[in-house]
């Protein structure tokens, strides 16, 4: 759902009390689906913030670099615009910034002479691996009044609903 005004999802899910206006007789999934979103731009907006102010990073740079640690041979550009959910034209941007820094590298692809593969150099490894590292906590802090059969039960649960989503997708 977007806020009329703005066409932003974050303003609807920050809105403090759209999904709580919600009747025990409207739509279930829609109120479940408005406290997901809601819980997870209020996490997102935070980490954004910590970043910035931390290291002087955006949430997709630092995303980026993420999807490029678990990959040390790299990854093209198109798996990662695949990967992150965005354009190639937006995981070009956030390349070229990363690339200026000396975070990343793009190299030749082994096997398609035509193309190549982002990979993160030694400092960008470096850099990522200390962000990780704090942001792994900032997560844990975020969270920590969660208790952990809350947590565990959650992660069931929403397991649940990706492999049932997933699902539906295979069957389009």
């Amino acid at each position: 759902m977007r806020d009329k005004k703005t066409g932003s999802t974050a303003a609807i899910a920050d809105s403090p009390d759209l999904a709580s206006r919600l009747t025990d007789g409207d739509n279930q999934a829609l109120k479940l689906w408005l406290r997901m979103l809601s819980c997870t731009v209020r996490i997102e907006n935070e980490i954004r913030s910590r970043l910035r102010a931390s290291f002087n990073i955006t949430l997709p740079r630092f995303d980026l670099m993420a999807q490029l640690e678990r990959h040390p041979d790299g990854l093209r550009m198109g798996e990662l615009s695949r990967r992150m959910m965005v354009t190639g034209g937006n995981v070009t941007g956030i390349t070229d910034q990363l690339e200026r820094e000396q975070l990343v590298v793009r190299v030749p692809h082994l096997t398609d002479r035509r193309g190549y593969c982002v990979k993160l150099t030694d400092e960008g490894r470096r850099a990522f691996a200390e962000m990780a590292a704090v942001h792994e906590g900032w997560i844990a802090e975020l969270l920590k009044d969660t208790p952990t059969r809350d947590k565990a039960q959650l992660i069931t649960l929403l397991s649940q609903m990706k492999q049932h989503l997933d699902h539906q997708d295979d069957q389009e």
